[in-house]
């Protein structure tokens, strides 16, 4: 979700795996060791992504370059998921992470905090703008079903 790219996110899986590889005495047992790969994980997109400004002069690729040419195949469950990640997309960084490490993968408020590295007020205060920003958007609504003859 970080990159919107499966190339680039396969490649920052395989960074992580490494990274962890050889700093696996750093890990403490008796922790979440999901937490501590997210860790990694987010300290290298933030490298790579600050990198990639300097040398493109560009952040995220846009979802919508990244869809197929034939459109007319994706269902109205893709459309209606393709809005919402559209929305979600056009997030700040720091909300979109925020909210997917709180929704997503189901971290309480204090690991998100501890894996951003962040204190506990600004993952509130980040979702909390997240949700005002996504309650201002027009409403979505699943595309309505055909009536089945």
């Amino acid at each position: 979700m970080l990159s919107h790219n499966r190339d680039m996110a396969e490649e920052l899986v395989q960074s992580t795996c490494v990274r962890a590889l050889e700093r696996s005495a750093q890990f403490t047992p008796g922790t979440r060791i999901d937490r501590w790969l997210f860790s990694i994980l987010h300290s290298i997109w933030v490298s790579d992504l600050r990198a990639r400004k300097v040398r493109q002069g560009q952040g995220f690729v846009d979802p919508d370059a990244l869809l197929a040419a034939d459109n007319h195949a994706i269902s109205d469950d893709n459309r209606h998921f393709q809005r919402i990640m559209q929305q979600v997309n056009a997030l700040p960084e720091a909300q979109r992470n925020a909210l997917f490490l709180v929704y997503v993968e189901g971290l309480t408020y204090q690991e998100a905090a501890e894996t951003l590295a962040v204190p506990i007020g600004t993952i509130m205060s980040r979702l909390a703008a997240a949700r005002a920003t996504l309650a201002r958007q027009p409403a979505i609504s699943p595309a309505p079903q055909e009536k089945r003859r």
